[in-house]
């Protein structure tokens, strides 16, 4: 990783102050104890603050308490992490897509990074008889990776190379036909089927604490390299040229940075299924806090991603009581106006 001198971290100068990134970066860890408190007490058994505490209380001694209302809280306490978990790792891996290809419409789910882990998951049950969450991990991450792969090359071919609307239309074509393998496999294999059908639609009610300790070191990892590469991003969006002068070895951050975003969409893909638009929403929303710094847009990120899946969550649960909506609708209920928004408003470069 290019370590940057102190002149050129301050690119690119930003008209946000300091103190207003600091009071927004204040709201969003606030906005995460609001939504873990949200998430804990409302569900198809509402409880009160004394119930949370009792069942918060009790979780963190290992005890087990006999009343229902802090029982269902303890119940809650590994789906809330997850959605937490899972929230900020999309949120920075669609910042990070965003930021590496200059394009405003990056997303693990527009990419296609989604449906190709997806359909690795697919392959890896059907045909290897995969069933842990070691093996959803493999799988998810090798397809997420190869799909990337595709898409920037297809997106780069023909006259102008790389540009936004050329990768979005890539990550769809691709989508579409990856979604193709998918129900071709699919359909002549009903238990596979079965397996795979509520896995897809993108939730977090199955978490477990031992599922979630297989991701979590990807998770981690992939979060240092994002925050360590974002002084570099910076220099990255001022072009290519200016960054080389600036001694930022382009390349190697673009696959660095790629890498950490693959790797932390494919490893939440693998336990909660593809949930999209998050990657989308949460970087356009925070932008308009921290400007084009990454050096905040990235936490600021990982925090908005972390209250949006776990207000979706606990959206759908309230929603479908007594039984749920899945976070993976909510999230696409919400993401698709914003995705129109963003189309009108963008002006991309042609083919």
């Amino acid at each position: 990783m290019t370590v940057l001198t102190e002149a050129e971290r301050r690119v690119p100068t930003t008209t946000v102050g300091t103190r207003r990134r600091l009071v927004a970066l204040a709201v969003g860890a606030a906005a995460v104890v609001v939504s873990i408190v949200l998430s804990l007490a409302f569900g198809s058994r509402p409880v009160d603050a004394g119930q949370v505490l009792d069942g918060l209380a009790g979780w963190m001694r290992g005890e087990t308490t006999t009343d229902i209302g802090a029982l269902a809280v303890q119940s809650r306490i590994p789906r809330t992490v997850l959605a937490l978990l899972a929230g900020a790792a999309l949120a920075l891996s669609g910042a990070l897509m965003q930021a590496i290809t200059r394009n405003p419409l990056a997303d693990p789910g527009i990419l296609g990074v989604n449906t190709g882990a997806a359909l690795a998951v697919v392959v890896g049950i059907a045909f290897l008889g995969v069933s842990s969450a070691w093996g959803y991990l493999a799988m998810a991450l090798v397809g997420a990776f190869l799909t990337a792969v595709f898409v920037y090359f297809v997106g780069s071919v023909g006259p102008g190379g790389t540009t936004p609307i050329k990768l979005a239309l890539a990550g769809a074509a691709t989508t579409a036909a990856l979604s193709s393998l998918v129900a071709a496999i699919l359909l002549p294999r009903r238990a596979v089927m079965d397996e795979f059908r509520y896995w897809q639609v993108g939730n977090v009610a199955r978490a477990e604490w031992d599922t979630m300790a297989v991701i979590v070191p990807v998770l981690l990892l992939g979060t240092a390299v994002a925050l360590l590469s974002a002084a570099s991003l910076n220099a990255l969006a001022l072009g290519d040229d200016v960054a080389v002068g600036l001694g930022v070895h382009v390349t190697r951050v673009r696959i660095v940075a790629a890498v950490a975003g693959v790797a932390l969409c494919a490893a939440v893909t693998a336990l909660t299924g593809p949930i999209g638009f998050v990657g989308l929403m949460v970087p356009h929303a925070v932008r308009l806090v921290s400007g084009p710094d990454q050096r905040w847009q990235l936490p600021l990120s990982a925090l908005g991603g972390a209250v949006l899946l776990t207000l979706a969550d606990t959206l759908g649960r309230v929603l479908g009581s007594p039984g749920e909506v899945e976070a993976g609708i909510i999230t696409a209920f919400l993401g698709a106006p914003v995705l129109i928004v963003i189309a009108r408003r963008t002006r991309m470069k042609a083919l």
